[in-house]
């Protein structure tokens, strides 16, 4: 894993393994790459600085520990240790522990080779009792032979036994001068308190993504492998930021394309889908096209795809569009293919918070249950119907306030099927929705004034609206296809409209709107081709010039702002605050059954609650 660029076999830098091998013989990259110096460690910056500090001032600990995940260099950082604290030239130039060794000294040869007297290695997996502590306690008392430090380098530390860990406790804390000890664990909460308080510890950091990839690509230069950049990305992240993983897979990855190193064929390799593909099958999913969904599952699924893994892929890039949304800058991240991070950064402007983690939680649901399903391919396909119906249902506030709203839109019904399914004629927009909202009824318990939702009163049905021709549906304000598209249950659209449109006037057949600048270029065409779809005729959708009304979302977040302002300047409201100091109205709610008079800051500060039983 050298950054350096020079294979284990050049007789400068030598690792470990090098004149173990026999002439010829082939060794892994995660071998002949192995890091034999400081400056050959990548990703691990903070332990280079600590340790290079630690040196300079002379402050050495008696003890290391260092943990991580598996192939990150915990045991190749403590062979390394060993080799600063005893690094010496043969002309006696060097004095004493240091971190720049910029060609092998005496002892450097055979301690990256494991074979030195005074550095002595254990694994713990293998000697777990108190017997093999023992005989490092009576060794440790004799001074090393021909290095300036006797170092035990101790691998899988946490495997160790409780009475072999209370054995080790006198030496560790009260070592002689001459005795240092590196240990390297994957667990650190296995370790006892009293031996982790008895060390320094160094916490090995997961490598970055587009580390590993700059890391691999030098390595390809120097084997003289074509390899495409978005394989190096697959690689990558795959690893999971182990650097022997890359390299594993890297070697692997040679091996299977004999030539070019192609995505396609690292995908394949690795059972993974095509990313392209998974994008698609998110795009359905949150257009609501089940139809096409399905095709898609099917076309990946036939062609081998594991129904878990391209859930799984799946669940990673809605993971990654909502990273996207919180943290724009990681689109720009190199691991991620440019189709990836072009598409990532429109589904984030576009889908809301709410629609990406409930398709998080029903991906996370659905691929435990596809692993114990006894036919995965159609659990798998029951769970894409799952978030096709459901990801985008408004939650009881959003519910609630376009109940409120009255003739500025309606519920998607939970019935309603997403495009794709069979499902009746559309029906008339202008058809009144039915309130389904409870009336909440003050109640007082004990001096506390509560609110109860209190049981639905039967309503006088309206009278039935004629009903127009089931081909054609006419759409006379922009609510209305606001509420078109949320039945079609077609989210980004919905969304589109929402955010990135300013109303300036509609009419049975035209719209005229003008774009904010987070809109997608193809959104007009877009928007008249589902027009035309939805109702039954053409549509002309064009660009003003003239400003246009407020976008939806700006209007909600005024209302909002407005609402929580009279809150604040209530002057019971205000007495509250005051007496608990740092609190402050974070959601002003109206109540279904206030009266028409009540001021908005009683709307705020009472707030309804779930029905008990007991009342």
């Amino acid at each position: 894993m050298s950054d350096s660029g020079v294979p284990a076999d050049n007789p400068t830098p030598l690792t470990a393994t090098e004149a173990a091998s026999p002439a010829g013989a082939y060794r892994v990259l995660a071998r002949k790459y192995r890091p034999n110096s400081f400056e050959d460690l990548i990703g691990q910056e903070a332990v280079v600085r600590t340790v290079s500090n630690a040196f300079d001032t002379g402050r050495i600990p008696q003890a290391w520990i260092l943990t991580g995940v598996r192939g990150v260099g915990k045991t190749t950082t403590a062979r390394i240790l060993a080799r600063a604290l005893n690094y010496e030239m043969a002309d006696g130039s060097v004095k004493g522990p240091t971190i720049h060794m910029p060609v092998h000294g005496v002892h450097c040869k055979a301690i990256m080779e494991s074979r030195h007297m005074d550095v002595l290695e254990m694994d713990a997996a293998s000697h777990t009792g108190v017997d093999d502590v023992r005989q490092i306690n009576d060794s440790v008392r004799y001074a090393p032979a021909s290095a300036r430090y006797k170092v035990y380098i101790i691998d899988e530390v946490h495997m160790l036994s409780t009475a072999a860990f209370n054995a080790f406790l006198k030496t560790l804390e009260e070592p002689p001068e001459h005795a240092k000890f590196v240990f390297a664990t994957t667990e650190i909460r296995k370790v006892p308190v009293t031996v982790l308080s008895r060390c320094q510890r160094f916490d090995l950091r997961r490598v970055e993504a587009d580390v590993l990839m700059t890391h691999l690509g030098n390595i390809a230069q120097k084997e003289g492998v074509e390899v495409e950049p978005e394989a190096l990305g697959v690689i990558a992240r795959a690893a999971e930021g182990s650097v022997r993983d890359s390299l594993s897979l890297f070697d692997q990855a040679i091996a299977h394309a004999a030539g070019l190193v192609r995505a396609d064929a690292v995908r394949q390799m690795l059972g993974l889908a095509d990313r392209t593909r998974v994008i698609e099958l998110f795009d359905a999913l949150a257009r609501g096209d089940i139809a096409a969904a399905f095709a898609e599952f099917r076309d990946q699924y036939d062609t081998g795809a594991d129904p878990v893994v391209v859930l799984s892929d799946l669940a990673e890039f809605v993971n990654f569009v909502t990273r996207v949304k919180i943290v724009p800058a990681i689109a720009d991240n190199v691991a991620f293919g440019e189709t990836e991070r072009l598409r990532g950064r429109d589904f984030a402007a576009k889908l809301s918070m709410r629609v990406l983690s409930r398709m998080w939680q029903m991906l996370l649901k659905g691929i435990a249950e596809v692993q114990g399903a006894t036919r995965p391919a159609a659990a798998a396909e029951m769970v894409l119907v799952r978030i096709a119906y459901a990801a985008d249902l408004p939650t009881p506030d959003e519910a609630i306030r376009m109940i409120e709203q009255g003739g500025g839109g309606s519920l998607p019904s939970s019935g309603s099927a997403p495009r794709g399914a069979p499902s009746a004629a559309p029906s008339s927009m202008a058809s009144s929705t039915p309130n389904y909202a409870a009336p909440v009824a003050m109640m007082s318990r004990g001096g506390a004034t509560m609110s109860q939702p209190s049981m639905a009163r039967p309503q006088p049905s309206a009278p039935a609206a004629p009903q127009p021709d089931p081909g054609v549906l006419k759409i006379t304000s922009f609510p209305q296809l606001v509420a078109l598209a949320s039945e079609k249950r077609d989210v980004m659209t919905r969304m589109a409209l929402e955010a990135d449109v300013r109303l300036v006037r509609i009419e049975d057949g035209r719209l005229e709107l003008a774009l904010e600048r987070t809109a997608s270029r193809s959104l007009i065409s877009d928007l008249g081709r589902k027009l035309e779809q939805w109702t039954g005729r053409r549509w002309t959708v064009v660009i003003s010039n003239e400003p246009g009304q407020p976008t939806l979302r700006s209007q909600n977040e005024a209302i909002k702002n407005e609402r929580e302002r009279a809150a604040e300047n209530d002057p019971r409201v205000q007495e509250v605050l005051a007496r608990f100091p740092g609190a402050k109205v974070l959601e002003v709610r109206r109540l279904a059954a206030e009266p028409a008079e009540t001021d908005a800051a009683i709307e705020g500060a009472v707030e309804p609650v779930e029905e008990d039983d007991d009342f």
